[in-house]
């Protein structure tokens, strides 16, 4: 008699979550393209229901949103969101999400003047918007200012915001606990005991959440939290308000190390490459003397010697999920706001 299939079965044979092959199969929740064809392929393979009759290729994310008439949506930054950046390839999603059902959107660069004196953009026209995607922006005060206009904001990460009433307006995030507590479990099974984490832990929401999973990760598996291999000072001077030399800060402090952690968790890619030149310029050996685990995959992280452990974002994920959200705000105005996290994948290379 033959043995019936499972969504176990099939979570077991591709190394997955019950939770993210369910998804998948019953198309609810948000989940990597890749992924969701996978897991699809998968079960027609093992003859999982109706799905061994199912063309994998056709069954692809599209929005369920449409709209009545055409609308402009804007995207406001501060930065330069170039191909090294997840944020480009999230960008091109959303505009091709919005030209598909008729929308168009203008990309605004905030200047720091605007960010000082909480103003839009010169030339941004509330008149003329439905609603406004906000990324890259962490200034608690501005934020705060967008959330409260006219029109729907969502915001693709935002402030770490402690002790405070939380902004009125969606947030979107990335998945940002998981990937600690896989790399901290290899960790032990490696008998690595000295792990410490770099980066701002208050820059924005995801390096904050990213902190504290860190540490309960540790809690989770008996290690103890040292806080003199953490080196989480503030990139901002707090009484200039002006950048620090972040690279020149990392150097000072590794060199009061009596001895290095086995492994650096770092906020993101370019927190990595940042200690990575300094090991480098004092003769700090990765991986053999330091391991290192960054976040983002961005291209760099594949170029760089040795190639960086870090964590996959998926971008197109991510822009599918920020339509879907600020589409659904702008119909629903009136609606709880939510706060969503699209899935991650960690990936092991050289650095570790």
């Amino acid at each position: 008699m033959n043995t019936r299939v499972t969504i176990q079965d099939i979570a077991d044979a591709l190394n997955l979550s019950r939770n993210t092959v369910s998804k998948a199969i019953n198309n609810t929740g948000t989940i990597a393209d890749s992924t969701r064809d996978m897991v699809l392929q998968k079960a027609a393979e093992m003859g999982y229901k109706q799905f061994s009759y199912i063309d994998v290729t056709t069954k692809k994310i599209k929005s369920n949103i449409s709209t009545d008439k055409p609308m402009d949506l804007a995207f406001i930054t501060t930065s330069k969101l170039d191909n090294s950046h997840f944020g480009s390839t999230m960008i091109d999603k959303i505009q091709q999400e919005l030209s598909e059902i008729g929308c168009s959107l203008t990309i605004y660069r905030v200047l720091p003047s605007e960010i000082a004196e909480c103003k839009l953009p010169g030339s941004l026209s509330l008149d003329r918007i439905a609603g406004i995607f906000c990324a890259e922006i962490f200034n608690i005060a501005y934020c705060r200012m967008l959330s409260s206009l006219s029109v729907p904001v969502l915001f693709i990460d935002s402030p770490c915001i402690m002790g405070e009433e939380p902004l009125n307006a969606d947030i979107l995030l990335m998945e940002n606990e998981a990937y600690a507590y896989s790399v901290i479990k290899k960790c032990c099974e490696k008998g690595f005991s000295r792990i410490g984490f770099i980066g701002d832990k208050y820059h924005c929401r995801s390096f904050y959440e990213r902190y504290a999973a860190f540490r309960n990760a540790l809690n989770y598996y008996g290690l103890k939290y040292d806080d003199s291999i953490c080196l989480t000072e503030s990139e901002i001077n707090s009484k200039t308000g002006e950048a620090i030399n972040y690279q020149g800060y990392l150097e000072s402090e590794i060199k009061k190390f009596k001895k290095l952690p086995d492994i650096f968790i770092c906020a993101n890619d370019f927190v990595a490459f940042d200690f990575l030149k300094i090991a480098r310029k004092n003769n700090i050996s990765v991986p053999d003397e330091v391991k290192l685990c960054g976040f983002d995959d961005s291209q760099e992280s594949t170029i760089v010697n040795p190639a960086m452990t870090t964590v996959h974002i998926h971008s197109q994920l991510m822009g599918h999920e920020a339509v879907e959200l600020l589409l659904s705000r702008i119909k629903e105005p009136s609606m709880n706001f939510r706060i969503v996290h699209t899935e991650t994948n960690l990936i092991y290379r050289d650095s570790f």
